[in-house]
């Protein structure tokens, strides 16, 4: 009979001794939790009122890891955040695209984000995972604003999806900031993006290199596009045509009648024609061939044609290339002057030259 009264005794002590134990195994986990988190506000805040903002703080346990996107002495971090009653040991990564201590979770790493420059605006289209990341990434902006762009801010928090380490985000922003025009670069965790135009090749190379350098490791696919240089023109070239129409109204090209010869009057004329065209090697002409009314239109025809051909001739033989020249006759088709009297069929007995629509 005293067994039976000793059994229910014991298992009421031990069911007294567990209580606490299973109460302890409950509360430490939240315990820790929230001291994490109360060492994590105390250290961003010490930075904050140091001066330093925009860094990130990841706590395991008393163990802190912080992530600063610009070049800030990782001894004055450690010194500051080792500071906050709590903390046990204090590991810093620094510079544009540093990687963080410890390793992120793959959702981060796939979560992607643009970059896009204009003349007037810089665009951030992004989801991060906390307002501090998002004011991390307007202070980087505004680093590479300048006075004459704004930020166009389309950053939205999203605790579970968004982007925590801002550091690749920064640093590739940076990348985008090196030349002028309107270009953009997406990341989507694997693979960086280029678009847009910069002024020439150089600038096209240092972005790309800048953003390898950023994101270490991951595709680059350059799609920036450089404006194809138009070739300088010349001034002779530039001013060929109204030249040649000068020359034209001065100097006259005409022809022994019924014969392809220049009359000894013309003769000057062809040689000035040869030094106006060597002032644009590119100019391209046409000498056009033309006779009076006194033969029959089945003969002047092709008497024209001599006559375009023999001023080509003579133009070749002055340095003139022949593929500049394009001869043509026209018979008795376009008179300048009546063909009654002999001043007139002197004048209609020609060669013109005029600029091919090329030039």
């Amino acid at each position: 009979m005293p067994g039976l009264v000793r059994r229910p005794l014991v298992g009421w002590l031990l069911a007294a001794l567990a209580v606490p134990v299973l109460l302890t195994a409950v509360l430490i986990p939240v315990k820790a939790g929230s001291i994490e988190d109360e060492l994590r506000a105390q250290a961003t805040t010490a930075l904050t009122d140091h001066g330093i903002n925009g860094a990130t703080v990841v706590m395991d346990g008393r163990d802190a890891s912080v992530l600063v996107s610009t070049d800030i002495d990782a001894a004055r971090i450690r010194e500051i955040v080792g500071g906050v009653d709590g903390v046990r040991t204090v590991a810093v990564a620094t510079g544009p695209g540093g990687q963080a201590p410890t390793t992120p979770a793959p959702e981060q790493q796939a979560a992607g984000f643009e970059i896009g420059r204009t003349d007037t605006a810089i665009r951030v289209q992004a989801t991060v995972r906390s307002e501090l990341a998002k004011d991390a990434i307007k202070t980087e902006v505004e680093k590479v604003l300048g006075p004459e762009r704004e930020y166009d801010q389309r950053v939205n928090v999203d605790a579970a999806n968004g982007i925590e380490d801002v550091g690749t985000l920064s640093a590739l922003l940076h990348a985008l900031a090196i030349g002028t025009g309107d270009a953009s670069v997406r990341y989507d965790g694997t693979t960086v993006t280029l678009s847009g135009a910069v002024p020439d090749q150089a600038t096209k190379a240092m972005v790309a290199r800048a953003a390898a350098q950023a994101v270490p490791g991951a595709v680059i696919a350059d799609e920036l596009q450089v404006p194809v240089s138009k070739p300088v023109v010349s001034e002779g070239c530039r001013t060929f045509k109204s030249r040649l129409s000068e020359f034209s109204r001065h100097n006259r090209i005409n022809f022994l009648s019924g014969t392809a010869i220049v009359n000894d009057a013309s003769k000057q004329s062809v040689v000035r024609a040869a030094e106006l065209l060597k002032t644009c090697p590119t100019a391209r002409v046409e000498v056009a061939g033309h006779t009076d009314t006194l033969g029959s239109p089945a003969t002047s025809f092709p008497l024209s044609e001599q006559r375009a051909a023999a001023v080509k001739a003579e133009l070749v033989r002055l340095g003139i290339p022949a593929n500049r020249i394009l001869a043509a006759g026209y018979g008795q088709a376009f008179p300048i002057a009546p063909n009654t009297t002999a001043a007139g069929r002197i004048a209609n007995r020609r060669a013109e030259l005029r600029a091919l629509q090329e030039n």
